[in-house]
């Protein structure tokens, strides 16, 4: 069962640190223990083989959003949220500052570990795809979605996912963009090839939710195509 994966908890209540140590190691997890932001920040730097954090987002002094926005400027290790609070507000501010994912206290184990196994999975997708070997023309947009715009392709867990022409069009053309706002009147000039009206905001809010339901594993909290608010779209 050992997996020789590397967690860190940041929690501040001993407690907590103590029950997810035991029942992370029990499924083969090696784990470390921070009690506060600080103590996180310097075990991240001094330990590079972290596959995931496991990080409380209310804690004294150094807040879990703020550990998560330091560490992000030196370390793409996924960062999976744990908190009290369920407002989605807090939501919005931990995947702002660069968290992967969120699990609300009390969660179950079960919850807990499928979530874990998923970001470290994601992580090692990433490396692998970051790999000078590894085709350029292939992209990973979540843990489990890869992306081939040479062949046209997307594939969940090695199954392929069939979009429309357009919504591959679409898809790419965000992948062109990744990290932008990608507006309304930009998307459909370049991909419909037509002048944009208002009117063409019904057509791209149709083609996204159809694209959201191909591929987001919730389609409410889209993860993949992200909205941005008075702005456009955006894919990270």
């Amino acid at each position: 069962m050992t997996t020789h994966n590397h967690i860190l908890i940041v929690d501040d209540d001993p407690n907590i640190r103590e029950v997810l140590g035991v029942l992370l190691r029990s499924e083969g997890y090696l784990t470390m223990e921070a009690e506060n932001g600080s103590v996180a920040l310097e075990k991240i730097r001094e330990n590079p083989e972290v596959d995931l954090v496991i990080l409380d987002i209310m804690m004294p002094g150094i807040s879990g959003v703020e550990v998560c926005e330091q560490l992000r400027a030196v370390s793409s290790v996924p960062v999976l949220f744990l908190t009290a609070k369920s407002q989605d507000a807090d939501m919005v501010e931990a995947y702002d500052s660069g968290g992967d994912d969120f699990l609300v206290k009390p969660f179950s184990q079960t919850e807990l570990l499928m979530k874990v196994k998923s970001l470290i999975r994601r992580r090692i997708d990433y490396d692998q795809v970051g790999a000078p070997q590894k085709d350029p023309n292939t992209e990973v947009l979540s843990e489990d979605v890869v992306i081939d715009v040479r062949t046209r392709s997307v594939r969940r867990d090695d199954t392929r996912i069939n979009l429309t022409d357009k919504e591959f069009d679409i898809l790419r053309y965000f992948i062109e963009h990744r990290g932008e706002v990608v507006q309304n009147k930009d998307l459909y000039e370049n991909v419909w090839g037509e002048n944009y009206l208002p009117s063409a905001s019904n057509t791209i809010m149709v083609h996204i939710l159809n694209l959201r339901k191909k591929l987001e594993s919730d389609v409410n909290k889209p993860r993949i195509i992200k909205t941005v608010w008075g702005k456009g779209y955006r894919i990270d």
